[in-house]
């Protein structure tokens, strides 16, 4: 499938958030038979959403979640505890209904949709597939830009069309997630950009590396930073120099979401990687966003922190593939349940706080 390769709608402001409808919620709070704050961050969440939707009832009840699946060159470097062939083989299982993100979706009715950027092998013979056919992976962003400015912009725009199209669906919410041998190493040098941290502070297990493999990814990720870092001046040659097919995906998602202000659910640390990047392009995107989980990624912490986060769990998962946004999602309707359906003290007839 051929996509645009312009990016002018990234000039585009976000959304609105509706101030009135955040202080209607608020007030419907306070007349909920329970005790002002008792609900904790549920009336926090619904509030929120009251905001972003536009509306005094908000609701999650209609989903989509958009799963990026993309190869990287810097997996060449030994910085993965799985080889490159695993992402083509997650694509197949994807297609056939066996990953975690499947039997999350079909438990929570939700609408999936499995999109392949750019892998080594080929995955077009699966019929539930959607291929844009960017290139085999990203380049080695250790010798050499991670994707040209076609890739880049045609990487944005997949990330665009998903949101274009929940909208169109009438989706409430929207949940895109990732897989990739290699990007939790093309997330943490692109958090070091962003965050102008080292990469040691960033670069963890990802799918499992031991200490010496974590060790040898931060100085992977240091090497390549002294070849880009001089060339960098903006969040998008960042993405297109460390980043990956499927983050920039992400990051088109959360942008166009933002600009047509459709709510977002972000999962863990490459997903938050994204949505960082998204709001260092364009200011006011993280209105939008909610934080699913709290990853165990040593560098997660540092992301929610720099987009003034608090995840909803902390499961100690670690997964990706939107799983950890996909088990936050009941958080959320269970939040509008009880504030559209809660009764009033005067409607209960029960006695209000004594002033």
């Amino acid at each position: 499938m051929i996509i645009d390769s312009t990016v002018d709608w990234l000039q585009h402001p976000p959304a609105p958030v509706s101030d009135q409808f955040r202080q209607s919620a608020l007030q419907h709070q306070a007349q909920l038979t329970k005790p002002p704050g008792a609900l904790g961050r549920l009336e926090e969440i619904v509030v929120q959403l009251a905001a972003m939707q536009h509306t005094l009832h908000p609701n999650v009840d209609h989903v989509q979640i958009a799963i990026f699946a993309a190869d990287h060159g810097i997996a060449a470097e030994n910085i993965s505890a799985f080889p490159q062939s695993v992402t083509c083989e997650m694509i197949k299982n994807f297609a056939a209904g066996g990953a975690a993100i499947n039997v999350l979706a079909h438990a929570l009715g939700a609408q999936l949709e499995i999109i392949n950027l750019g892998t080594v092998h080929s995955t077009d013979r699966l019929n539930d597939v959607r291929h844009y056919h960017l290139g085999p992976g990203t380049a080695n962003f250790l010798h050499t830009a991670a994707m040209s400015e076609h890739q880049l912009a045609a990487a944005l725009n997949a990330g665009r069309i998903s949101a274009e199209q929940a909208q169109v669906n009438k989706k409430q919410l929207l949940i895109v997630g990732e897989m990739g041998i290699g990007n939790t190493t093309s997330a943490a040098a692109l958090a070091s950009l962003l965050l102008n941290m080292p990469p040691a502070q960033l670069a963890g297990a990802g799918t499992g590396l031991d200490s010496t493999g974590i060790t040898h990814k931060a100085q992977v990720i240091e090497q390549a930073l002294a070849l880009h870092t001089p060339h960098i001046h903006t969040p998008l040659e960042a993405l297109r120099r460390v980043g990956g097919f499927e983050i920039a995906a992400l990051t088109g998602a959360y942008l166009r979401a933002a600009q047509l202000g459709l709510p977002v659910l972000v999962d863990g640390f490459i997903s938050s990687v994204a949505a960082l990047t998204a709001e260092r392009i364009c200011i006011g995107s993280k209105r939008w966003q909610l934080y699913a989980h709290q990853s165990p990624e040593i560098g997660h912490a540092h992301i929610l922190q720099a987009l003034d986060a608090r995840p909803l769990i902390d499961l100690g998962m670690r997964l990706g593939e939107a799983s950890g946004a996909a088990v936050a999602l009941n958080l959320l309707r269970l939040a509008c349940a009880l504030h559209n359906q809660m009764a009033t003290f005067s409607a209960a007839q029960v006695s209000t706080k004594q002033r």
